[in-house]
């Protein structure tokens, strides 16, 4: 999504994401990869829960994740060991969503071109 920040911004308007992750671990995210948007952090995932895209991670995945460094409780910051489905939303002005797309599979992310295309069209309808 950073690459298409300007376009996004170009069209009048911003980008946020949402993370469970603690503070710490938002910051690293950031600079790692270094992003210009804010990142929110959904502490316990109750923001997923309340748009339905809070999942449990299985207890055979728990091991896997683990055994390659990914301790979510400490990631997150308390021990539920539940993830939000990768999910992009566009908002209008008045706080109506006029886009949604919800990946099941957690290894595929929503296209950032078709955040553009829905924002373009937003801007049409506006």
């Amino acid at each position: 999504m950073q690459n298409s920040l300007s376009g996004i911004r170009s069209l009048g308007a911003e980008l946020v994401a949402i993370s469970p992750q603690r503070p710490e671990f938002l910051r690293q995210m950031k600079e790692k990869h270094d992003l210009e948007f804010p990142i929110l952090r959904d502490s316990g995932n109750e923001v997923a829960e309340k748009f339905g895209v809070r999942h449990a991670v299985p207890d055979f995945l728990r091991e896997v994740y683990l055994e390659f460094g990914i301790d979510l409780p400490r990631v997150n910051g308390e021990g539920s060991w539940t993830l939000p489905a990768p999910a992009r939303y566009v908002v209008d002005g008045n706080g109506k969503v006029v886009s949604a797309i919800v990946e099941a599979d957690y290894r595929y992310r929503p296209e950032s071109s078709r955040s553009i295309r829905d924002l373009e069209e937003l801007n049409r309808r506006t």
